[in-house]
C-alpha cells in the first residue's frame, strides 16, 4: 500500500443529532464520505474565523512576485 497522503488521524464523538446533520450535509452535496465532508466543513469554518489553511502542495516558488520570461520560466525578467 502507498504512503497516505494525510498521515494524521483525528478521532472524534458525535452525538447522534450531529451525526445525522452531517450525514445530511454530506449527502446533499454528493460528497464521497464523512471524513471528507468533516474536511470541507473544518476548512469552512476556519475560513469564517479568518484562518487561512496552508496548501502543503504549493510551492514557494509558485508566489513570485515577478513575472517569470517565457525562455527561463524559472528566471524573472
Amino acid at each position: 500500500m502507498g504512503e497516505l497522503t494525510r498521515p494524521e488521524r483525528l478521532q472524534i464523538m458525535l452525538t447522534g443529532p450531529e451525526l445525522s446533520a452531517l450525514d445530511d450535509w454530506r449527502f446533499s452535496r454528493r460528497m464521497p464520505s464523512r471524513a471528507s465532508a468533516i474536511r470541507e466543513l473544518l476548512k469552512r469554518g476556519l475560513a469564517a474565523e479568518g484562518v487561512v489553511v496552508a496548501n502543503l502542495e504549493t510551492k514557494s516558488s509558485d508566489y513570485g512576485v515577478l513575472a517569470r520570461s517565457k525562455l527561463n520560466p524559472r528566471k524573472a525578467r
